[in-house]
């Protein structure tokens, strides 16, 4: 059995880590690195369950930028559901809640990320001086699938 976290959005990420809680994949989170991620799933024939966190609206965001953010939301589940993978939505409140990060920033969640998975790397390119929020919550994500959705 293998886990998968998915943070959305174009600062997202997308982690897979496995029974022994070995990182198997963390990437910053585009089209393409998901369709990657989850057709080697789909190819290599493992059992995988996948927590995606649930998005809504958020203030002061616009119009153009919610649409947006709906589509590739969508996108995440559209391609889930092609491969036939089974996934849960889950609010940011229920799997931060597992890490003790409610009202936490995100540099939090880089932390508790490498304390968790402390030879991972959260850069998203080698030119990158910024660790990857996104990429450390997907694979928090991943830890609370592990944990909490069997």
């Amino acid at each position: 059995m293998i886990y998968a976290g998915i943070d959305p959005g174009k600062n997202g990420g997308v982690s897979i880590i496995d029974e022994n809680s070995n990182v198997l994949f963390c990437k910053k989170m585009s089209n393409e690195v998901l369709i990657e991620a989850f057709t080697k799933v789909k190819n290599e024939n493992k059992n995988c369950i996948v927590c995606v966190e649930k998005v809504g609206a958020m203030t002061g965001q616009g119009v153009t930028g919610m649409f947006n953010f709906g589509k590739g939301a969508g996108f995440i589940e559209g391609v889930l559901e092609t491969l036939s993978i089974p996934y849960q939505l889950v609010p940011p409140v229920t799997w931060k809640k597992e890490f003790s990060l409610i009202g936490k920033d995100k540099k939090e969640s880089i932390a508790v990320a490498k304390k968790l998975y402390p030879s991972v790397n959260l850069f998203p390119t080698e030119r990158c001086k910024k660790e990857s929020d996104g990429m450390a919550e997907s694979l928090l994500m991943a830890t609370y699938a592990k944990r909490k959705l069997k």
